[in-house]
């Protein structure tokens, strides 16, 4: 996309980086732009967040695939691509991948001037089920979900009204501990107050001290052409409230598409089967077949061979991340009648005859071999008279 550096180019690392190769290169960027190390620097916290978003694609295998494949429209939007709206969300997306460490020992554990670092709220999940044609159009589907709001009745502190927390004395209210082993010094969450910085002794009834509750949420969601299984839409700001006052989390719908009876999908492309007779196959024919648009005709030439495949261009699905579509494959089949006139019966010896094709003998009816038992042949009828 327009305004993106290559992400290769931002962590300065070859196409052919390993993921360890890669981690180093990201470590190093973002402890030389650590908003805590650049104090009202805007450029630094451009750059902090420019490689943790390199970082999030290029460290997940499939989101590498895509992108060294599309380049970022491979991982933008419905992909599901790096999010990151403040420095918080890299803290929380990453600070455990390098340990606390990284961004808490370096730099005083990211109190200085702005207090103990704030957590944003959990992502929630929605499952969203499509047919085909509305996976190949488009649709606005209602979804429901549930997820962690705010208790009104306390605002959030988890104490009754008229109380208040009470200040973590394992931890001073940091919601830290560290501990020092020679030259190693270890921050880890307060065991006491689970990394809160404070206690409730007397809980609040409706949220039962947790600050907050779940509800049931119903949101539409307008869900793009060309999505398959498994594609991911991300809602912004839906997800579980922040019990520390930062950001929301995100909700993410997961799609699935269910199974056509005519069509199969191979990812743009659509594949249907056509029962054709042998006689369409071997003299040739002009049939109907099914479309995501309609009826539409194809030529069918003389001496089709079974499970020779026939390309409708353009008659797929569409692609979610650029414009054009599939193709749709018809592909064939031979269909063999279970039962025969004798009509259709005497047509198709004579042609095994002309073909000199070695083909099973008629088998006589009940009946045949009823009348042949009454009234003998010719011979028989012969030798008697004699």
């Amino acid at each position: 996309m327009a305004g993106k550096r290559d992400y290769y180019e931002v962590l300065g690392v070859a196409r052919s980086a390993t993921d360890k190769e890669i981690a180093t290169a990201y470590r190093k960027l973002a402890i030389q732009y650590h908003p805590d190390k650049n104090p009202g620097d805007d450029e630094a916290v451009q750059k902090f967040k420019e490689a943790a978003e390199a970082f999030e694609v290029l460290s997940d295998s499939d989101k590498r695939g895509r992108y060294d494949r599309y380049g970022h429209a491979g991982v933008d939007g419905a992909s599901g691509g790096a999010h990151f709206t403040d420095v918080n969300d890299i803290f929380e997306a990453f600070g455990d991948i390098f340990g606390e460490g990284v961004f808490g020992d370096l730099f005083g554990g990211g109190r200085g001037r702005r207090g103990r670092r704030t957590r944003r709220g959990g992502d929630v999940r929605a499952d969203v089920t499509l047919d085909l044609l509305e996976a190949a159009r488009g649709a606005a589907k209602k979804i429901r979900f549930e997820r962690l709001e705010l208790c009104v009745d306390c605002r959030g502190s988890g104490a009754r009204a008229g109380s208040k927390p009470e200040t973590c004395r394992y931890c001073g209210g940091r919601g830290q501990v560290v501990q020092t082993t020679g030259i190693f010094r270890v921050q880890t969450t307060c065991p006491a107050c689970q990394g809160a910085g404070s206690l409730v002794k007397d809980p609040c009834p409706s949220c039962r001290g947790e600050g907050h509750v779940r509800q049931r949420i119903e949101r539409e969601v307008r869900i793009p052409a060309g999505v398959d299984n498994d594609t991911r839409l991300r809602l912004g700001g839906e997800g579980n409230h922040s019990p520390e006052g930062g950001s929301p989390g995100d909700c993410y719908c997961f799609i699935k598409v269910k199974e056509h009876p005519l069509f199969h999908r191979e990812g743009q492309h659509l594949v249907c089967q056509l029962p054709i007779t042998y006689p369409q196959a071997a003299l040739g024919a002009e049939v109907e077949v099914p479309t995501l648009d309609g009826r539409e005709n194809l030529a069918i030439p003389a001496g089709t061979q079974p499970g020779e495949v026939f390309r409708l261009r353009g008659r797929g699905m569409p692609d979610p991340r650029q414009r054009g579509r599939g193709d749709l494959l018809v592909q064939v089949q031979l269909e063999v009648p279970k039962t025969l006139t004798d009509r259709q019966e005497a047509l198709l010896r004579e042609l095994a005859d002309e073909d000199h094709a070695n083909v099973s003998p008629h088998r006589k009816s009940f009946f045949e071999k009823l009348k042949d038992y009454f009234i003998p042949d010719d011979e028989s009828l012969a030798a008697g008279e004699s």
